[in-house]
């Protein structure tokens, strides 16, 4: 399982005053740690995670923070990658500005929202 932290995408929720070249770069940085680092759920390892992203059976992780964001505006706080039925889903925390933390659940291929919950 691969848990992304707020020092990890620091510059993500502020990128809207960093430029572009600066945001681009922040991203492939990210891309570059999702690949590198060892998912355990159902023992992903990092070459897997590489040619997961490299063959298109899995979205960038960047699109679902950004969505995650939009439905629930406040701050990025970690993210997973885990193997659930024969697919592979993101599951990202967002703390809102009214401090609840949520946990969306996306279909790590197609995008599609599966569940959301407040988490306690």
């Amino acid at each position: 399982m691969l848990i992304w932290t707020p020092a990890m995408v620091k510059y993500l929720n502020t990128s809207r005053t960093i430029n572009n070249t600066l945001l681009r770069s922040s991203r492939f940085v990210l891309g570059l740690l999702l690949c590198s680092a060892a998912i355990q759920a159902d023992e992903i390892g990092q070459d897997e995670v590489l040619e997961l992203v490299e063959q298109g059976r899995i979205a960038p992780l960047q699109q679902f923070i950004d969505d995650a964001l939009l439905r629930y505006p406040g701050r990025f706080l970690s993210a997973e990658l885990e193997a659930d039925d024969g697919r592979y889903v993101y599951e990202i925390e967002v703390i809102t500005r009214e401090r609840v933390v949520m946990e969306l659940e996306y279909d790590a291929l197609s995008g599609e929202l599966l569940e959301v919950e407040e988490d306690d």
